[in-house]
């Protein structure tokens, strides 16, 4: 009975994790501008993310070691400073951006700009993180992140093409505007296979104290809550597709194009929908990034972690979450529009793939680590399809940017 409370509570944090300000963004700008053209790369990240998310729970199980433990161990810590400083300002970028989609949530709610709820908002993450413990963090918020099901049923009440929608598993040569299509492909992935779900998911098992009888667990949190995260990135794809684009809306410039995505279905209330799913969502993923932060600095440099411990008893980790969430609000509170930075750091994390995934490769097929539970076959091919996606994305991400970037 606790394996499948486990089971079920892992699929609902998969929507603070996987949904986040990243891939409703994408998705809906990839709705409004291709229709479904673009469903292929939600499915292929998600694909990419259940494998990944699968070993980073199986390595913390056997091992019980986090990923990043695992590299800097195996491979020194000269050779983890490379990823270590990458991922530190990725996942500020991507912080800042959650924090950007918690406070336009405000707005919207309130008619307050949203530079001015940075602040409130990231000290309010702050209160939870320093307050909270490990438990409530990962699921108590989460569970609100249910409501992000109401793109689910608009999707179906608004009644696709079915065929349309098939037809976009498979992908397939814009009509238009190419080099668009082909970063906003690219920022999907991103969103989709962002080192920080992997990673956070590796310290959660080791905070929940894994074991290998867990890996049934783990497997079924991996496939089935992956999915469900990508279930709902896919609805809101075709809800954009069937509402902004059918109004006009090709190109996403503005959050404020967006709320009225849920109208047409829910009337007033889809508009509320809306803001509760974005701010629920973005909130979500903001202590979830902010600890990452703190567990890979604290991993990183050998010191005391683990978001059950009282902050006096480990100060570097409290105090790494504490300025990861104040240098995140900042550029918010300056008014750096989220949504660009939103799609920028989405494509620039799908480009750093390869500097995490490798090292782990390499960690997965380690028997000192993972003894007779190392990857087989499928999960080595999988992964090595990984890395060598992530290379050509390292490679066309900043052309892209320059050519189709929004």
């Amino acid at each position: 009975m606790k394996k499948i409370l486990e089971i079920s509570l892992g699929i609902v944090t998969s929507v603070g994790g996987f949904l986040e300000i990243g891939s409703l963004a994408t998705a809906a700008q990839a709705g409004a501008a291709f229709g479904f053209q673009l469903i292929w790369a939600i499915v292929l990240g998600t694909i990419c993310i259940i494998f990944l998310v699968e070993m980073a729970g199986r390595f913390a199980a056997v091992s019980g070691h986090t990923i990043s433990d695992g590299i800097r161990e195996r491979f020194g810590f000269n050779f983890f400073l490379l990823p270590f400083l990458s991922i530190l300002l990725l996942n500020l970028m991507v912080l800042a951006a959650e924090i950007g989609g918690a406070a336009v949530a405000l707005e919207l709610a309130t008619g307050v700009a949203f530079h001015w709820w940075a602040l409130p908002v990231a000290f309010l993450a702050w209160l939870l993180l320093w307050k909270g413990t490990f438990g409530f963090i990962e699921k108590g918020v989460s569970v609100l992140g249910l409501v992000t099901l109401c793109f689910v049923v608009a999707a179906v009440l608004l009644k696709p093409d079915l065929k349309a929608v098939v037809a976009g598993v498979l992908p397939s040569t814009p009509h238009h505007d190419h080099a668009s299509y082909w970063f906003i492909g690219v920022s999907i992935l991103g969103a989709s296979i962002s080192p920080y779900l992997f990673l956070f998911y590796s310290s959660g098992a080791v905070e929940d104290q894994w074991d290998e009888t867990y890996l049934g667990t783990n497997r079924a949190i991996a496939g089935l809550g992956m999915s469900f995260g990508g279930t709902i990135s896919i609805a809101v794809l075709i809800v954009a597709a069937l509402v902004l684009a059918s109004n006009g809306v090709d190109q996403i410039t503005d959050y404020h194009q967006l709320p009225t995505m849920l109208v047409p279905v829910f009337g007033l209330w889809g508009y509320w929908l809306f803001v509760a799913s974005l701010g629920i969502a973005c909130f979500g993923a903001i202590l979830e990034v902010g600890l990452q932060q703190a567990y890979l600095a604290a991993q990183g440099l050998g010191w005391n972690w683990g978001e059950d411990r009282k902050p006096r008893e480990d100060p570097g980790f409290s105090a790494a979450y504490t300025l990861a969430l104040l240098f995140g609000a900042i550029p918010i509170a300056f008014g750096l529009d989220p949504l660009k930075l939103t799609i920028m750091s989405m494509a620039l994390t799908a480009a750093t793939l390869p500097l995490t995934v490798v090292p782990f490769l390499f960690l997965m097929n380690d028997k000192r680590y993972i003894g007779k539970h190392g990857n087989g076959i499928i999960s080595n091919s999988a992964v090595v399809l990984i890395i060598l996606l992530g290379s050509v994305l390292a490679i066309v991400t900043i052309p892209l940017e320059l050519i189709g970037g929004t």
